[in-house]
């Protein structure tokens, strides 16, 4: 490939380097910038265990103050669900989980109300009834893991686990992460870091060290967002709407998921091991953490090809247990796959998007990890990211 001493050249709002190939995607993600408020935004391709595509810019905060830079990270939201996803994998692939066994065998206390026979795969799958709690739950109770660990042990599913599914937004985390304590001995963020970060030398947390608290970047939320139309969809205390309570669980959270000091704005949350969408990260990194999953990259590869047919084999299609209207998602264990409501590179691709715009994939075709970060979030169809992949498939294809 060229040098990237011959890298595409870029207008002082967007800095980076690229290989001179990639120019179609660079101005996918210049053109991301336009027509928008105060933004900002970061773009890693790695194809074969090498960087090819590392590109940021715009602002960290609505106030316009401060630049993004190369170190900027930023919320990732449920792209978070892919790094989970991996790590229940390689529990998996080193004989210490098993996809077919019930949560109960690692997770004594999760057999109560009905959930004796739910298994790991259901969890993993979004299958397992506990989308939502069924209580309302507090900022400070959202932030304490024993507590939501213990309150999810307890609930009675809201529908028989394994017979449907439905996207468990933030529940997730604190499920498929409690398993992964309970089998590795560490808390989600520690696992992360002992299996993912320090090997590749990649910056991502769950649960930000204080030290690097000031480096993550503001979410800044589109103006008159559908989003923020769905908080009247808390129905009432007995009809809650699932699907709103999935990401408010009942108070702990804005709809929008940030707001001015709330929400994934507060430092108390971005803190906290808040797995199933609090993960923070700079781009380059989690892209470099996608690619070790198909490819060996610095050295390291996360997953062997066994493991990832397993993870990534079809499980939930499909209309959700709560109805919403098409597109809908496809879900392995735990990764999200291409449908018509989310496209990645091709039909063989695995990875997750998160809230406002943020997509983070693998391909194992074209041995490739990509990830676009952006904080401002977009409500409703959001072409940023699309328009990027679209233009990198161009280039690939």
């Amino acid at each position: 490939m060229n040098p990237r001493a011959e890298g595409v050249q870029f207008p002082s709002s967007v800095d980076g380097q690229a290989d001179v190939e990639f120019g179609r995607v660079m101005d996918a993600f210049r053109d991301s910038f336009a027509d928008r408020g105060p933004m900002g935004a970061a773009l890693s391709v790695w194809i074969d265990g090498r960087q090819v595509v590392d590109v940021w810019g715009g602002v960290t905060a609505g106030n316009f103050a401060s630049q993004w830079t190369a170190t900027t990270t930023t919320v990732v939201f449920s792209c978070t669900k892919a790094l989970l996803a991996i790590l229940a994998a390689r529990l998996v692939q080193e004989g210490r989980l098993d996809y077919e066994a019930p949560v109960a065998h690692y997770w004594p206390e999760f057999a109560q109300a009905g959930k004796e026979d739910v298994l790991v795969k259901h969890v993993l799958a979004h299958q397992a009834g506990l989308s939502a709690p069924r209580r309302s739950v507090s900022t400070d109770q959202a932030i304490s893991w024993p507590f939501m660990t213990e309150l999810l042990a307890s609930q009675r599913p809201l529908w028989t686990p394994g017979t449907a599914h439905e996207y468990h937004a933030l529940t997730f985390g604190w499920l498929v992460g409690e398993l992964i304590r309970r089998v590795s001995g560490r808390s989600v963020g520690d696992a992360l870091q002992e299996i993912i970060s320090q090997p590749l030398n990649a910056e991502i947390w769950i649960g930000v060290p204080p030290e690097q608290s000031f480096r993550v970047a503001e979410l800044l939320l589109e103006e008159g967002s559908e989003t923020a139309h769905a908080a009247a969809g808390e129905r009432t205390p007995q009809e809650p709407d699932w699907g709103v309570r999935s990401l408010t669980l009942g108070g702990a959270f804005p709809v929008e998921l940030a707001g001015p000091g709330t929400g994934f704005n507060d430092p108390r949350v971005r803190a906290a091991e808040i797995a199933g969408a609090g993960g923070i990260a700079t781009s380059r990194s989690l892209a470099k953490a996608m690619s070790a999953t198909v490819v060996r990259t610095d050295g390291v590869r996360l997953l062997d090809d066994a493991i990832l047919a397993r993870a990534t084999a079809p499980v939930t299609l499909g209309p959700p247990a709560f109805g919403r209207p098409p597109p809908w998602s496809k879900r392995g264990l735990g990764f999200q796959l291409p449908s018509p409501g989310r496209g990645f590179l091709s039909p063989r691709s695995f990875g997750h998007d998160g809230a406002g715009g943020q997509i983070a994939f693998a391909d194992p075709d074209a041995r490739l990890g990509f990830a676009y970060l952006t904080n401002r979030l977009e409500a409703g169809p959001d072409g940023r990211g699309a328009s990027i992949i679209n233009a990198l498939r161009r280039v690939l294809c």
